[in-house]
């Protein structure tokens, strides 16, 4: 399998690329990578270095791939953090080439734009771009709660309000939906939900809550169910295969105190995860 990601790099740590590529490497995956920005580590530190790659810089790659001839065997693109507006619509641009070049492609768009706390995060115009413009264009897409509410313009608190929500989302243009950070009035206090939803189908995977504080996480978990979405064409599969292989990375990350996810000590578990969680209709 062969995936076009287009995302940030950071130095130290693991989010953005840095987070995805190990993994779907790991699965046996070639990743051609394009950063959107090159940072010293992620925002989360309190501070960081760096700077936002120019949009021509994703063409250019584009057009370099597309003139040695092998775009028809890019069989996904994923695509997370944006890092400027302009930059979304080379993006944009790089997914329709794919798509017309293999339309069997598929993109995954991780709109990464905020979370409970924070908030909106990213430069203005970044949300309104994933909106409008990238997500009828998508195929799968893979917010949190806090970006399905944001997009859909309504709360996702309750299990019928989540499902309207996915619902909302799904009309927009993705068929497939995973959303991650999901807690509803069934969610136990020491648990956290993860639901996917394809062909009128919602389903989720319950895990363990974890008192984990690191940034990347969600990142690889939109590569890992691409990767395995694209592989079995279930998202109940995906979702159960992503779920189990994330929750096993974080709970090592959280045994080690470390601050950063432990994508290489903890590979295994993206292959063969410890512990394997069980999709239910929901």
């Amino acid at each position: 399998m062969n995936i076009l990601s287009i995302q940030s790099w950071v130095a130290y740590g693991h989010v953005g690329n840095a987070a995805a590529i190990f993994p779907l490497q790991r699965l046996g995956a070639e990743v051609w990578a394009i950063h959107t920005v090159q940072f010293s580590n992620h925002p989360g530190h309190g501070q960081f270095r760096g700077q936002v790659l120019p949009p021509a810089l994703i063409r250019d790659c584009v057009d370099g791939m597309d003139a040695i001839g092998v775009l028809p065997r890019c069989d996904a693109v994923l695509s997370g953090y944006v890092g400027d507006a302009e930059t979304g619509a080379a993006i944009l641009d790089a997914a329709r080439r794919v798509k017309a070049a293999n339309p069997r492609a598929l993109w995954c768009c991780d709109p990464v734009m905020g979370d409970e706390g924070p908030g909106i995060y990213v430069r203005p115009g970044i949300p309104e771009f994933v909106r409008d413009q990238a997500l009828p264009a998508a195929d799968i897409a893979t917010p949190n709660r806090f970006e399905l509410e944001w997009l859909t313009g309504g709360e996702a608190r309750s299990t019928d309000a989540l499902r309207r929500a996915v619902a909302r989302l799904q009309a927009m243009g993705p068929r497939c939906v995973m959303v991650t950070s999901v807690r509803t009035e069934d969610t136990p206090a020491d648990a956290i939900d993860l639901v996917a939803a394809e062909d009128g189908a919602l389903w989720r995977v319950r895990t363990p809550l974890l008192p984990a504080k690191v940034s990347g996480a969600g990142d690889a978990i939109s590569a890992l169910f691409l990767f395995h979405r694209a592989a079995t064409g279930s998202a109940r599969a995906a979702l159960e295969r992503a779920a189990s292989s994330i929750h096993g990375v974080l709970r090592a990350t959280v045994a080690a105190g470390s601050k950063e996810i432990l994508s290489v000590a903890a590979q295994a578990e993206f292959v063969a995860p410890t512990r394997l969680f069980v999709a239910e209709p929901c």
